[in-house]
């Protein structure tokens, strides 16, 4: 099933030698529309947390001469997901989105860079529509005492005594106004799937949240705290924009990464109870329904971060690291059912936890090249590996 590549990719490192370079999620746009920049963190540290004074210098890498271009600074940050920095989606080339802290509050910038004008909106943003429209925000504070790896440190979760506040969620976010509302409640979320739970009072949070293709629907993850934020248990909603239509996706058990493949399908490394009895897989799973299938259990082994091609034909993935610390990066060819492995980076034990470097492999805007996260070079840098070759030869 894996053949190793060999000659057929050519692989950079674009970020200097000076700091700590990374840009974070996989999901998440980093390239530009002409594939010339992309955005990346530089931060002077791997080795511990973030703590609320600590600075990210966000910036452009120009992949042609590899030279760093910082544009704005930023204290709302981790190592799993940056500041949510990312790429406008109509205006790919210019404008920029990114989380900061305003006081006691986080809010995000819609930032020009030709005109360095600069404007915030009212909350921060955990993921952008592909319209360009609108935003969602969760509550980064409780995903914080949750998740010290996906929230921002430095401030307390207002609504931390309560398991399913009334005023918490999601929020939408009109990227033009700067406005925002609650759409929909951790207490009506709690009101949809407390069943399971026997009678049993359970705090709640939103951990990942993200758009459809076209912007219709949402995809979120529903956890419980548990105690030393060990063996939660996992939801899967999707909704409307506006809070309606909502469906309970997979009742509590195990999910994990997953991507959207288009308005109506999503990939999902999940327990699959809904559509099978396969296991802890990555199914395709139909939006609305209880209808998917696992995509190749022979290939899918273990849990890792998805994402489609711009074609949607190949598919990236990547893994954990193994026991002999090694994470692989991996590319499927949908349609053939098969994949091969690109390449295996060796990932230092230190590493590891909220603090840790997975690869999170990310296509650019033609699916001909694609970037990562690695510290296999003992430093974190951001890498770029030219796929044309492959997918000219056939995997």
């Amino acid at each position: 099933m894996n053949a190793a590549i060999h000659g057929l990719t050519t692989l950079e490192r674009v970020t200097p030698d000076d700091a700590h370079y990374f840009f974070g999620y996989y999901d998440t746009p980093g390239w530009s529309q002409s594939g010339r920049f992309h955005l990346c963190h530089k931060v002077d540290f791997v080795d511990r947390l973030p703590r609320a004074g600590d600075t990210a210098v966000l910036g452009l890498i120009d992949v042609a001469d590899r030279t760093f271009h910082p544009i704005a600074e930023t204290t709302a940050w981790n190592f799993q997901q940056g500041s949510m920095l990312q790429w406008h989606p109509k205006l790919a080339e210019d404008v920029v989105i990114y989380n900061v802290r305003d006081g006691e509050d986080y809010r995000a910038c819609v930032h020009q860079i030709r005109t360095g004008a600069v404007r915030q909106l009212e909350r921060p943003v955990a993921n952008v529509d592909p319209a360009g429209l609108y935003a969602v925000s969760v509550n980064f504070d409780r995903l914080f005492d949750f998740r010290p790896g996906y929230g921002y440190a430095g401030t307390k979760d207002r609504f931390f005594k309560d398991p399913h506040s009334e005023e918490d969620g999601i929020f939408l976010v009109d990227l033009q106004t700067g406005l925002s509302r609650l759409v929909l409640s951790m207490q009506r979320i709690w009101e949809a799937t407390q069943a399971f739970f026997h009678g049993e009072d359970q705090k709640l949070l939103i951990n990942h949240i993200t758009f459809n293709t076209d912007g219709s629907r949402l995809v979120f993850l529903v956890r419980n705290f548990t105690e030393e934020g060990r063996g939660w248990k996992t939801a899967v909603m999707t909704v409307n924009p506006d809070g309606s239509d909502l469906f309970l996706l997979s009742d509590y058990s195990y999910a994990s990464h997953y991507c959207w493949r288009d308005a109506r399908h999503i990939a999902f490394h999940s327990r699959g109870a809904e559509v099978g009895d396969a296991g802890d897989q990555l199914y395709l799973f139909k939006d609305k329904t209880y209808e998917g299938e696992a995509i190749d259990p022979g290939f899918f082994l273990r849990d890792g971060h998805c994402s489609y091609s711009p074609d949607r034909k190949m598919m990236l993935y990547d893994s954990y690291p193994d026991k002999r610390h090694m994470r692989h990066l991996y590319v499927y060819d949908l349609e053939k059912r098969k994949g091969v492995t690109l390449g295996s980076f060796h990932s230092p034990p230190g590493i590891d936890g909220d603090i840790r470097c997975d690869l999170h492999p990310r296509w650019d805007r033609n699916g001909t090249r694609i970037s990562f996260d690695s510290v296999h070079e003992g430093r974190r840098g951001l890498y770029v590996m030219d796929l044309r070759n492959v997918l000219r030869h056939g995997i």
